[in-house]
């Protein structure tokens, strides 16, 4: 039998067979230089002939014909290979999903596609909240990575994701196919400027016949987004769109926790007041591709969005109307404390002066549960410390003053029913008339109340001092 050469014995080696360079020197061949033997992405080259080492294409599910993974065009680098390198992505997009087998796919091709026509390194991660029509499986054959969320929620989806990311930006879209995930690139410019939350603005860039129902465009987002204008200054005119770019340290650093469709409202209002830079570009909105109903709710979910938005400004849910309620029956107790008064014919006597101190008490009790929350939650580190006048009077009350005044009401309480007791005491201890002499002690009711209200407020805020002290 005649000798063969190296090349020869080397050529007939089965491709995706290759033994490597450890074992050429065996089984009588001779050995190859290992110098001339280097890696390449497709395979080893050995001086003579390369065999492809590139995984077997991976098999679709029946039905996933359509989404197959498109070509990157223009880039002589993959996303995986710059993962692969180590290097942390600029960019990384999340989705949220839960049973979207019919878009998920659509939305993770548009997402890479456009990192790659922007020449962003990134990533796409697609956090799963429990899907069970094969969502998972698509996002993944059109190159996503996918993370198991096991607590159930849009809001808690969303923080696992961001969790999970590792770019130094992220944008965040539902995976319905409603948001413009191949139009981003205004998104990325604004963090670029220096933002932090670049938000989208569906009103300013166009929302489609049938993609928001009539009740959400004209009543639940208009006066969402009024109220959080209002109760927090922040200049944004959509203040639920689900399409949303930020820094991914500054939102972390926020500490959120909600679990719900109100995570939309968290992320703004907390960026708001932890002094992040915050921004909205145009974006468009879509009907989406699915068929089944949407997650979203109109009545709990709106309700809470406005929870949360009252529960984050003690200002608007307390103190405010406190203060009217405090003021009103302040100025009624005064005006009917020396008798009936008439106005345009009408009588107002002692069932109106019950009724003007009740408004008193109450707005006492809004105010004091204004002052305590709002101290708690900034010293909890929720809201940033008080400003402005009234601010700023909270934190020059000290615990002992309330202290004194609340005593001072109290003792005053006491003095009016002692000067009734007196009263009647000068009749013989008989039947009184009421409407003329229940007056002191509806006063003397009043200031008992205060008193008490004043010295446990004072107390409890000092609590929220106490390491101050």
């Amino acid at each position: 039998m005649r000798d063969v050469t190296a090349p020869e014995r080397i050529s007939r080696i089965p491709t995706g067979a290759f033994p490597g360079p450890r074992s050429l020197a065996t089984n009588g061949i001779p050995k190859i230089d290992h110098e001339r033997l280097r890696k390449t992405r497709t395979g080893w080259t050995a001086g003579i002939r390369t065999v492809s080492l590139s995984p077997p294409a991976t098999k679709c599910l029946p039905g996933e014909e359509s989404l197959e993974r498109a070509p990157v065009q223009g880039k002589t680098e993959s996303r995986d290979d710059r993962d692969r390198s180590g290097e942390q992505p600029e960019l990384s997009i999340v989705l949220p999903c839960l049973n979207e087998a019919e878009t998920v796919g659509r939305c993770v091709r548009k997402a890479r596609n456009s990192l790659d026509s922007l020449a962003l390194g990134g990533e796409i991660i697609v956090a799963d909240n429990g899907s069970t029509d094969g969502s998972q499986r698509i996002a993944e054959s059109n190159g996503a990575r996918v993370i198991t969320v096991q607590r159930r929620g849009y809001g808690a989806a969303l923080r696992a994701g961001i969790s999970a990311a590792r770019g130094k930006y992220v944008l965040m879209a539902d995976a319905d196919d409603s948001y413009a995930l191949d139009d981003i690139g205004a998104f990325v410019d604004r963090l670029h400027e220096g933002h932090d939350l670049v938000l989208g603005n569906r009103f300013q860039g166009g929302i489609e016949h049938g993609a928001m129902p009539a009740l959400h465009r004209y009543l639940g987002n208009p006066v969402l987004t009024r109220l959080g204008r209002l109760f927090f200054h922040i200049p944004v005119g959509d203040f639920h769109c689900g399409i949303r770019a930020f820094r991914r340290d500054r939102i972390l650093a926020l500490g959120l926790h909600s679990s719900g469709m109100e995570f939309a409202s968290e992320m703004v209002v907390r960026a708001a007041l932890g002094g992040c830079r915050i921004t909205e570009v145009p974006t468009s909105l879509h009907p989406d591709g699915r068929r089944r109903p949407p997650h979203l709710r109109t009545w709990r979910d709106g309700w809470r969005h406005l929870r949360f938005l009252l529960a984050f400004s003690p200002r608007w849910l307390l103190l405010y109307p406190g203060v009217l309620l405090l003021l009103t029956g302040l100025l009624g107790l005064l005006w009917l404390s020396f008798g009936v008064r008439h106005v345009a014919g009408v009588g107002f006597g002692l069932h109106s002066m019950l009724a003007f101190a009740t408004m008193f008490v109450l707005g006492l009790q809004g105010i004091g549960l204004a002052v305590i929350a709002r101290s708690y939650a900034a010293h909890l580190g929720l809201l940033p410390p008080p400003s402005g006048r009234f601010g700023a009077w909270i934190t020059r009350v000290s615990c002992d003053s309330g202290i004194t005044a609340g005593l001072t009401c109290l003792v005053l309480g006491v003095g009016c029913f002692a000067f009734a007791l007196a009263m009647w005491g000068a009749t013989g201890f008989g039947e009184l008339d009421v409407v003329r002499t229940m007056r002191v002690p509806i006063l003397g009711m009043v200031l008992l109340v205060a008193g008490f209200q004043l010295v446990t407020v004072s107390f409890v805020l000092g609590l929220s001092r106490f390491d101050e002290d």
